[in-house]
């Protein structure tokens, strides 16, 4: 661009001045005739101060007529009326931009200019451009240097820690720094994902340590229930008591894997296809008349705040289950004449489902670790269960974008109680 606008621009300027100056000698030609024109070729070399106009007059038979050009040069005789020569003037050798014009009657004219202080100007800024040129591109080598280093040095953490987690340890995590730049967010995401990971990780071991712990006792359990009746069994009324027995320890067991594996199911989001607008205000009163008559069979009362409507987008079965599950947790630590209830709220921008009952409440360190799978309090150590209701719970939050609120029904109480709220998105 800046050689366009500068060597460019000065070509341009040469060829309009010769190109005027030639169409002034034919007008001055049409005007006064052949004497007019070598008249105003003499006072025009007179005025030239510069020296750089440049004019040959041939007549017939190549007479010279006027002008400074000693001969007519073999180049102007070709096909183009611009051309371009060397010239040797005052001892020194230079170029000339010259351009012919036919005037007829055999008669021939070239009009030009110097072009030589031009070139040296045309150089100057080549030399110019050439310097700019390089110092730019040893700048931004070194800027391109400096910046790989710099990248270096700020990803040279993630690096380690990267190499460090595919070693097998998950510990490591990506120091930040105070900046708060693009490179700290990439480590805070890292950190958090691997925080996510490691979570997940000890979940498994949990899951499988907690599997095998708590299943181990039922399974033993049939186990010496079916071999003791296979040896001590006197009739058949108290072999198939025996058989029934162990089938019903068998379906435990299996409907604990049913919600292990069902809980993995929310989790992995493959219930997301399922969802659609719904309005949960009739699923939760019919759920609040199943379990009405529980709560009544218990001697314990079922209290219900309900709005007219409840509108939602989501999974209605997955919904229905979670707030089953927190009912069926509220009746069994709500003790006799005890009241559990069932209420929902309509926000702004959100839906709230919760259940208090009036039991003996959960600490707050037990409240960190509530829905982890297999997870008992010690209050509930002693009443039938596999830690896996609160966890279906928080996987149907997570799975509607919600989340899962845990606190005292009655603050200060001896018996605080304990009330659950599900708090989901409307959209």
């Amino acid at each position: 661009m800046l050689w366009w606008n500068t060597a460019g621009a000065l070509d341009r300027q040469v060829d309009a001045a010769i190109r005027a100056d030639a169409t002034a000698l034919m007008e001055r030609l049409e005007a006064g005739g052949m004497p007019a024109v070598v008249a105003a070729i003499e006072d025009r070399m007179a005025v030239d101060v510069q020296n750089e106009t440049l004019y040959l007059l041939l007549g017939p038979e190549d007479r010279r007529l006027a002008g400074n050009l000693s001969t007519w040069p073999p180049e102007a005789n070709g096909e183009f009326s611009w051309i371009r020569i060397p010239l040797q003037r005052d001892g020194a050798v230079s170029e000339a931009r010259l351009f012919r014009v036919d005037v007829g009657g055999g008669t021939r004219m070239l009009v030009g200019r110097d072009v030589a202080e031009k070139l040296r100007l045309r150089g100057l800024l080549s030399e110019g451009i050439a310097w700019a040129a390089s110092a730019s591109a040893g700048f931004a080598v070194l800027g391109a240097w400096l910046l790989r280093r710099s990248l270096e040095r700020r990803l040279s953490p993630i690096y380690r820690t990267a190499r460090a987690i595919s070693s097998g340890d998950l510990t490591p995590r990506v120091p930040l720094s105070e900046r708060d730049d693009e490179f700290d967010k990439l480590g805070a995401t890292m950190n958090a994902m691997l925080d996510r990971i490691a979570q997940l990780m000890e979940g498994v071991r949990g899951v499988s340590d907690a599997i095998a712990h708590d299943l181990r006792t039922p399974i033993a359990r049939a186990r010496a229930k079916l071999e003791e009746s296979l040896h001590a069994a006197h009739d058949e009324d108290s072999l198939r008591a025996a058989v029934e027995q162990g089938i019903a320890d068998l379906d435990a067991i299996a409907r604990v894997f049913q919600a292990v594996l069902r809980i993995a199911e929310v989790e992995a989001g493959a219930r997301r296809a399922a969802f659609a607008e719904t309005d949960l205000a009739p699923v939760l009163a019919d759920i609040a008349e199943l379990y009405g008559a529980s709560a009544e069979a218990r001697e314990q009362h079922l209290a219900v705040d309900l709005p007219d409507a409840l509108p939602l987008v989501g999974d209605r079965d997955l919904l229905a289950q979670a707030v089953v599950n927190l009912l069926d947790n509220a009746l069994k630590f709500t003790p006799e004449g005890g009241t559990v209830t069932l209420s929902a709220r309509l926000g702004d921008d959100f839906a709230e489902i919760e259940v208090a009952d009036d039991g003996p409440g959960m600490p707050e360190a037990d409240r960190l670790r509530a829905g982890e799978r297999f997870f008992r309090a010690d209050a509930a150590r002693t009443t039938p269960g596999s830690g896996l209701g609160l966890s279906l719970v928080r996987a149907v939050a997570a799975l509607h974008r919600g989340e899962v609120l845990l606190r005292d029904t009655h603050p200060g109480a001896a018996a605080p109680g304990l009330t659950v709220a599900l708090r989901l998105p409307t959209a």
